[in-house]
């Protein structure tokens, strides 16, 4: 148990600006492992960014909320998975063979095709955001049931963040790696797969969050895992596999994707 609890604490120092004791280090075994707990992290994620919106939402506007709930994610998260998305923009969109798409990624700088997808992906979520809130009960329900009336829009966002983060771990698990290995923060994670036992412990935390729903919501996987076989497809026609930055751009669009399920579900299911 005491192993077990320095990988998670690994999974949450790699994901997050989550302080963690001192003396968690990135260390090669606790990393190869450490993917078994991102959609546990997400749910960590998931988790706060349903309360900040609770608290803003319930004492200011629904729109001030949603804004409070993908700040705190971007501030837990360090906008670690933005980040990645928009090197993936700019490569994608600016470069033309391997080398160049890698070099213009591993550039620190945020050019015009980043630029535009940060405000895309930004203004998609907040768009999908706002729909999710219809969920809840009419106003003037007693205000101590709060919880209980938000209860399928908690459960978006952590399933949301949860299953985003498990759609990395299987490029992690089946892809290859694209960029160079040495000037990569992931080395660890790249140069391993996960045993059978602990990519089922990956999975059952993803999809936990769908046992306290209605069941047409567990379709929204499906989509999911579309979006990245595609996004992974691309990104082996182009560079012959995945970067760290291509994980991140494919946790921000399987995000989004669950959230519209999560909307066409409601409406239409």
């Amino acid at each position: 148990m005491n192993k077990e609890w320095k990988v998670f604490l690994t999974a949450v120092q790699f994901l997050t600006r989550i302080r963690v004791p001192a003396s968690i280090h990135h260390q090669p075994g606790l990393m190869q492992q450490a993917p078994r707990y991102f959609p546990l992290v997400g749910w960590i994620v998931g988790a706060l960014s349903a309360l900040f919106f609770l608290v803003f939402g319930r004492y200011i506007s629904t729109d001030v909320g949603i804004i409070a709930s993908m700040c705190t994610s971007l501030l837990v998260t360090g906008a670690f998975h933005e980040d990645g998305f928009a090197d993936v923009c700019d490569g994608f969109g600016g470069g033309w063979t391997k080398e160049k798409i890698l070099l213009i990624m591993k550039d620190s700088r945020v050019g015009a095709f980043g630029a535009i997808g940060l405000i895309f992906i930004l203004g998609t979520k907040f768009a999908l955001l706002r729909e999710l809130p219809g969920f809840i009960a009419l106003p003037g329900e007693p205000t101590h049931l709060i919880f209980y009336h938000y209860r399928y829009f908690i459960l978006a966002l952590i399933a949301a963040h949860s299953v985003s983060r498990l759609m990395a771990v299987l490029v992690l698990q089946t892809g290859s790696y694209a960029g160079n290995p040495d000037q990569s923060k992931s080395v660890s994670m790249t140069g391993g797969r996960l045993s059978i036992p602990a990519l089922i412990l990956a999975t059952a935390f993803a999809l936990a969050p769908f046992a306290f729903l209605p069941w047409p919501f567990l379709l929204t996987v499906l989509p999911a895992l579309y979006a990245t076989y595609e996004l992974y497809r691309y990104f082996k026609k182009w560079i012959g596999g995945y970067t760290g930055d291509c994980l991140g751009a494919i946790q921000q669009v399987t995000e989004i994707v669950i959230y519209l399920g999560f909307i066409i579900v409601w409406r239409y299911l």
